[in-house]
């Protein structure tokens, strides 16, 4: 069997450009055994993806990305792993995070429009395709009608946590939201731990720490933001604290054109941590 996996990536389902059928059949060619689908405030793609999983041979975990509260400028997401789609605490989170950008992004459109930037809601709900109207696809409008020149120009100015439009949406803490991802059947991960922007790696050992007293049950080691030397710090945080180790590329396919699926910033997830945090779901169940 392949020695590799990839425990973290989007579909069309939130902000990703590919349908999450069309991410696993990627899996499958780029020689990946098992995949996550982490898809940001939904389960609305884990049907298709898993069904697709079956009919291609690709090991298969449902999965989800939560944004939690978090001190500016970092930001704090938590995976859910394992998670049962059918939960009814699960479905009800869901449509309580959904709601919460329903509320923001009408906010941002306003106020994009305020700086001279003619764009709307239609606009932005037809370019997602999907469930969730991710930023990506609003800065993806912006590239479109000449306001930018590419993504990253929209962010940097507009759609970033420090852009000219941004607006926050609702958040739970993060002790809910891994008590609902408990709830849930799932394990709790902290996500790329680099954007947490901690102050020193005093400070990273703190959050870490105040996570696990609250739950966490695991941490990503492996993600396209960590070079060589995060890789190592969270490795070891990892052993510090008796976390799961995961990773993942966080691929969105078009959105994040220099992001492959199966492969972090040149390195990729072995099997093994997989494995690893299919048996800590097993046992948690």
């Amino acid at each position: 069997m392949n020695a590799y996996v990839d425990l973290h990536c989007h579909s069309t389902a939130s902000d990703g450009t590919m349908a999450p059928a069309e991410v696993v059949q990627l899996a499958k060619r780029s020689g990946l055994s098992a995949m996550a689908l982490t898809d940001h405030d939904t389960i609305g793609g884990i049907a298709e993806a898993a069904e697709e999983a079956k009919k291609v041979g690709v090991d298969f975990l449902p999965g989800i990305e939560i944004s939690a509260e978090f001190p500016a400028p970092g930001t704090l997401h938590l995976l859910g792993y394992g998670v049962d789609p059918q939960s009814a605490v699960l479905l009800d989170l869901t449509k309580q995070l959904l709601e919460g950008r329903d509320n923001r992004n009408p906010r941002m459109v306003a106020r994009l429009n305020e700086l001279g930037i003619r764009v709307t809601m239609q606009e932005w709900e037809a370019e997602s395709g999907g469930v969730v109207l991710g930023r990506p696809h609003l800065a993806k409008i912006l590239v479109q009608k000449g306001y930018v020149k590419t993504i990253k120009e929209a962010f940097d100015k507009y759609l970033g946590t420090t852009g000219a439009a941004y607006v926050d949406k609702e958040r739970l803490g993060p002790q809910r939201a891994m008590e609902l991802i408990r709830e849930s059947g799932g394990v709790a991960v902290l996500a790329h731990p680099i954007q947490l922007r901690t102050g020193n790696d005093a400070e990273l050992d703190r959050v870490v720490k105040d996570l696990v007293d609250l739950g966490l049950q695991g941490i990503e080691v492996i993600h396209s933001d960590h070079d060589a030397a995060w890789v190592e710090k969270v490795g070891e945080l990892a052993g510090k604290y008796g976390l799961i180790k995961t990773g993942g590329s966080d691929f969105h396919g078009r959105t994040k054109e220099a992001i492959s699926l199966g492969v972090a910033n040149g390195r990729k997830v072995p099997r093994e941590w997989y494995e690893g945090l299919v048996g800590k779901i097993k046992r948690r169940g």
